[in-house]
């Protein structure tokens, strides 16, 4: 273990603290992970922890959660409790391949691969970069790399360990696959993942990603995802966000399309303090399609900031985005999408819209679509809207005998619905609209069972 501590500048004690742990980090790790350590830290140091001034950060001050003192995980802790123990999905009828990951460690003692289908590989980064590299080579780092994101530049060289699959061509895996991260520290904690998912030619994959905070200290959650989607592939992935007051996650994910490819994902953001998600879709192969879907429940002073890039680089593509935000008391949010439509990528398609909903007078929205046409055949549309509960619906269900607090509440499941019937797994789909009735009621939104007490 090693801790952050509050001496010098934020990203000044980031790179020291780097170059003093430089050995652990790459003990036992891939020479395939420690080859990218030392540039990324560079860029880090470059790049620093971004503020206002920095315009993809422009809504979002991450720099008051990293004057914290910080504990990191640089090596796996041994003996860890039986987790399905003490952990317990309680989504009636979800039948799934279920995975633990603790503070960016995969979990081994729940090894879920004898069942999943033949020439399928599923394990942690750490201990597939070093027993199959040839898996990951041409893979990992080759879009993450390319951003210009400070956090994804950290996450490169901190990173020990996360989620690896790899799905042969053809190969259908019929069962969701559940990642469920859970965050747990007697000390403030900051918790790396990386994780890489490669669907090859023709394959098929349902993930589920649920994150958890089991225990009430202060956590940052710096996790990167790079998903590969294989000619012909179908890959749908959801994130379940449901994290304490005390919580920064910055959660980053790349997206690689080829030609003929479908992309189904969501994030669904049901508690954190504060949640930053990047998402980028580069269509790398022509008539390929994504669905890009995300809502949002903040209250108190919680912050959920989506920032999305839908790189068009190949023709007869289409991309359809969706994005909700329902705020509450001082909560505040951001969206800001950029589709950018290349020179060759002629006959695309590419929707873009952001709705929001403030509930009271203090609540806070900050949107900016964007839209970068370097082609002249093309269909493109953006738009966004901020605004209260629709007085004129509320009158005629309240003309007709519903109660006010109950109006009101049926408007803002049927604003959330948009969004959830996009998720193709009907027994998640069912529950998460409990969890938002739930959630719009100021209940508690955990959407498991655990013998932790968390505060909220």
């Amino acid at each position: 273990m090693s801790t952050i501590t509050e001496n010098r500048s934020q990203a000044e004690q980031l790179v020291s603290q780097f170059e003093l742990s430089r050995g652990i980090l790459n003990q036992g790790s891939s020479p395939l992970l420690n080859r990218i350590r030392e540039v990324s830290i560079k860029r880090f140091a470059k790049m620093g922890i971004p503020d206002f001034k920095n315009e993809d950060y422009k809504y979002t001050n991450l720099k008051p959660a990293f004057e914290k003192s910080y504990l990191q995980e640089l090596v796996r802790e041994p003996g860890l409790i039986n987790l399905n123990e003490i952990f317990k999905c309680n989504v009636p009828q979800l039948d799934t391949h279920l995975v633990f990951l603790v503070n960016g460690w995969f979990y081994s003692g729940n090894n879920p691969g004898a069942e999943l289908p033949k020439g399928v590989v599923l394990g942690g980064l750490e201990q597939i970069a070093n027993e199959h590299p040839e898996l990951i080579e041409n893979y990992l780092n080759r879009q993450a790399g390319l951003s210009n994101d400070p956090f994804v530049a950290l996450n490169t060289a901190f990173a020990k360990d996360g989620f690896f699959m790899y799905i042969p061509k053809g190969v259908v895996v019929e069962k969701p696959v559940q990642v469920i991260n859970l965050l747990s520290s007697d000390e403030n904690l900051m918790a790396t993942q990386r994780n890489l998912i490669i669907a090859d030619a023709d394959s098929r994959v349902k993930i589920l990603v649920c994150d958890h905070t089991l225990t009430a200290p202060s956590v940052i959650f710096n996790i990167v995802s790079e998903v590969y989607v294989g000619e012909g592939a179908v890959v749908d992935v959801y994130i379940i966000q449901n994290h304490h007051n005390q919580s920064t996650t910055i959660n980053s994910t790349f997206y690689k399309q080829e030609r003929n490819s479908t992309l189904i994902t969501g994030a669904i953001s049901l508690h954190g303090g504060l949640i930053r998600n990047n998402l980028k879709v580069t269509f790398n192969g022509d008539h390929s399609e994504a669905s890009i879907y995300g809502i949002s429940f903040t209250d108190k002073k919680q912050h959920v900031d989506n920032f999305t890039l839908i790189e068009h680089a190949s023709p007869n593509c289409t991309s359809n985005q969706i994005y909700k935000n329902v705020l509450d008391n001082e909560s505040t949010g951001a969206f800001a999408g950029r589709i950018h439509v290349a020179r060759d990528a002629q006959q695309t398609n590419a929707f873009q819209r952001n709705n929001n909903v403030l509930l009271s007078d203090k609540a806070r929205m900050q949107t900016k679509p964007q839209l970068i046409i370097d082609a002249d055949d093309v269909k493109c549309s953006h738009g966004a809207t901020v605004g209260q509960i629709d007085e004129e619906a509320l009158f005629f269900l309240r003309a007709r005998g519903i109660g006010e607090k109950e109006a009101r509440m049926m408007l803002m499941n049927a604003f959330a619905h948009e969004v959830i019937q996009k998720i193709t797994i009907e027994p998640l789909r069912n529950q998460i609209d409990e969890l938002i009735e739930k959630r719009l009621k100021g209940e508690i939104s955990l959407c498991h069972d655990c013998n932790y007490k968390c505060n909220s």
